[in-house]
């Protein structure tokens, strides 16, 4: 959510800026907006794409050498120019990812003293408070730590002032943040897509961290205000990774990425003879030795992969296993098990509800703890104990697809690990799971040819307003996740049922307007499925049915059928995923809606 990007040069910053927030464009905002020293504060901002604000940006000749620039995603106030950030205070300006949750207070205690609201935002006190101590002291970086010991919430902020021209500061309280190490020039960003241009060192900002930066220097103090050192990472993504190339959508370029990053995750496994709990860290072989349950928390897509893997572990590591949604985990009175192994699920490691939830279980006493992540410097890799990193590459659409498909495939290694800990795992078994591992990036491939007939499946889909999603067994979680993605890129109102519940309430739904989309695998669960499919087609439905080739189930008018290849065992769930993707891509082509940047929503959920 939002996006952050400020940089101090000897150069013409405003390039970089809007750079920055074009690669930052898949995060979700609906305005955008920059600021820059020169001769004085210079402020440019728009509603809609960062494209509006180039455009403004070029016919008011923005130009600086310290500057600051963001992308909005709306909580307090409706999108608006003036609700866009930067917010300014005469001379200073200020960007902001987060809540500030005591922004009521702080207002009515500034109007107090003289200061006039010009926006519905809770970022805007930030500025008036920074110019506040500022006022008393004149220098930044301490009016920016007294304005931010005032702060409740969760923030990253950028602020620049007109008598600091060569000067930037930067704080971070729950929402990322990290400084790019530059020639002469250094920068700040919430995500390092937005920096690659221009550097690929960057320090990542610690809990309560403020970051004094210059031309030539980095000065980084804790929460406490004492200088501190962090550590300088070089950042394994290039700056053509997170480019479109020859496909129309990032959406697309991801889903047919997905061999190649299935290849990449299971690289180090698959190219051993044997399973090693050394793959999930270190001390992963002492720690599973202790557990005695997992615990998996998770949002979103990543709470879909996380369902997946309750059916994997239980089955066949015989070990309890729970999928709890991450922002309800820590409402609840939960009963805390020493011997749980809490594992994280995220694509950022950023997720605010899954780091909230995260700290919770370290506060009830879970110490073992395992984060599966995208990102390797992220927030819930620092505070697991273990982690194993995924290694799907920046993924920029909003609807995730590489990335989950990689959760998928890390969760069943570690399913297979910890089925060996158990002894349920005999060498025979352990070297065929390793085979069905090192083919599945081809068997994703060979279902990626299926996308012609996929592509035909959507034009149906054209003028329904709700689809509903079947599945039985571990492929009820890929339902869930087919009803998400159409959900969220078509608009197209789609619910996930468990084909045995048709009968207790969803088939009063059923007609010939609502498409049935089902997901038919070659497994123990089949007859079952071909007797809820028959109940569809009784009361007028059209079904849409992904099968293994082997099903034998018959087409007809009302019953459109394309086949995967033969069943794929326990990795089924992943080859399923890939036409469910197609299906939801295809369709929001056809509705003509904006697949990269659906409405609403945001790549990276940074705030409760």
């Amino acid at each position: 959510m939002c996006g952050v990007v400020g940089a101090v040069a000897q150069r013409n910053v405003v390039p970089i800026l809007l750079e920055g927030l074009r690669r930052l464009e898949y995060r979700g905002y609906d305005s955008a907006g920059l600021a820059v020293i020169d001769d004085g504060l210079h402020r440019v901002r728009s509603t809609g794409r960062v494209a509006a604000l180039a455009d403004a940006a070029h016919e008011q000749n923005a130009h600086g050498l310290c500057g600051i620039a963001h992308t909005r995603w709306a909580t307090h106030g409706m999108p608006s120019v003036a609700n866009a950030h930067p917010h300014v205070s005469d001379s200073i300006a200020v960007v902001h990812n987060g809540i500030i949750e005591n922004y009521e207070s702080l207002r009515k205690r500034l109007k107090s003293l003289g200061y006039q609201f010009v926006s519905e935002t809770d970022t805007e006190v930030i500025a008036h408070l920074v110019h506040h101590y500022h006022q008393r002291n004149r220098d930044l970086l301490t009016a920016t730590q007294l304005a931010v010991a005032d702060l409740h919430g969760t923030f990253a902020i950028g602020v620049i002032a007109v008598d600091a021209p060569q000067r930037l500061i930067c704080a971070r309280r729950g929402s990322p943040l990290l400084v790019g190490l530059g020639i002469e020039e250094n920068f700040i960003a919430s995500d390092i897509s937005a920096l690659l241009p221009v550097t690929q060192k960057v320090i990542y900002l610690e809990e309560g961290d403020i970051a004094d930066l210059s031309l030539l220097s980095v000065a980084i103090y804790d929460a406490d205000g004492c200088r501190i050192e962090r550590n300088v990472f070089v950042s394994e993504q290039l700056s053509e990774m997170s480019e479109l190339g020859n496909y129309r959508h990032f959406m697309q370029k991801e889903i047919h990425e997905q061999p190649r990053a299935l290849t990449d995750t299971l690289h180090d496994a698959v190219m051993s003879e044997r399973l090693l709990p050394e793959l999930f860290g270190a001390e992963a072989g002492l720690v599973f030795a202790k557990i005695s349950s997992v615990t998996i928390l998770a949002c979103g897509t990543s709470y879909h992969a996380a369902k997946v893997a309750c059916y994997w572990i239980e089955s066949l590591a015989g070990i309890p296993c729970n999928a709890e949604i991450a922002s309800e985990y820590r409402y609840r009175e939960s009963v805390p098990n020493p011997r749980a192994l809490i594992v994280t699920l995220s694509q950022s490691g950023e997720t605010a509800d899954t780091l909230a939830a995260l700290k919770h279980a370290q506060s009830l006493g879970h110490e073992y703890t395992l984060c599966i992540c995208n990102v390797a410097e992220s927030a819930l890799v620092r505070l697991s104990r273990l982690s194993f990193l995924t290694r799907a590459g920046p993924e920029i659409g909003v609807a995730s697809t590489k990335a989950f498909t990689t959760q998928l495939a890390a969760l069943f290694l570690l399913t297979l690990v910890l089925t060996k800990q158990n002894d349920r795992l005999n060498a025979e078994a352990e070297a065929a799971h390793l085979q069905s591992l090192r083919a599945l990036p081809a068997a994703v491939q060979h279902v990626l040819t299926l996308e012609p007939a996929v592509m035909l499946w959507a034009e149906r889909f054209v003028d329904k307003h709700h689809a509903l999603f079947l599945g039985r067994g571990m492929h009820y979680p890929i339902a869930m996740e087919g009803a998400l993605k159409l959900k969220e890129i078509s608009y197209i109102h789609a619910e996930a049922y468990p084909a045995g519940e048709l009968k207790h309430g969803p088939l009063a739904l059923v007609d010939k307007d609502m498409p049935v989309v089902a997901i038919a695998p070659n497994d123990t669960l089949l007859e079952k499925l071909k007797s809820n499919l028959h109940e569809v087609g009784a009361r007028g439905g059209e079904l849409y049915v992904f099968a293994d080739a082997d099903t034998h189930i018959a087409s007809g008018e009302a019953v459109h059928q394309i086949q995967l290849p033969g069943h794929a065992g326990w990795l089924s769930p992943i080859l399923h995923t890939i036409p469910l993707q197609l299906l939801a891509y295809h369709a929001a082509l056809q509705k003509g809606t904006d697949v990269d940047k659906p409405r609403n929503l945001a790549k990276s959920v940074t705030v409760e």
